[in-house]
């Protein structure tokens, strides 16, 4: 019975392996590497970008435009729009009070990248 168990085990894995590699051989490139070619942006026209109407943000060296963005972020457009046109990694990692955004928002940030942070 023991015997039957294990095996039965030992197949499920290497079932699930061979499915997660198939899967990832067949899935899409993923957005950054399509965006391979980013524009370098400076801080300086990162700063043209400082308002809800046109919201630029430098986080961990890359630039996302978030404008569209706003009007979907669970907290009202206030909360975003200190952050606008400036370096923010802070307040992606912090939310203003300690806490990061979780792993999800870090993931769909990429739907928003548009350039590459020159300091």
């Amino acid at each position: 019975m023991i015997a039957r168990v294990t095996f039965a085990a030992f197949v499920a894995f290497w079932a699930s392996v061979a499915t997660l590699l198939a899967l990832s051989a067949l899935a899409p490139a993923s957005v950054a590497d399509e965006r391979h070619d980013l524009r370098e942006i400076d801080a300086e026209e990162l700063a043209e970008h400082a308002s809800l109407e046109s919201c630029w943000m430098a986080i961990e060296g890359k630039v996302y435009d978030f404008t569209d963005y706003i009007p979907e972020h669970p907290t009202p457009p206030s909360v975003m729009e200190p952050w606008c046109g400036r370096e923010a990694t802070e307040g992606m990692r912090t939310k203003g009070y300690g806490r990061d955004h979780s792993p999800a928002a870090w993931a769909m940030m990429e739907d928003y990248l548009i350039g590459v942070f020159v300091d």
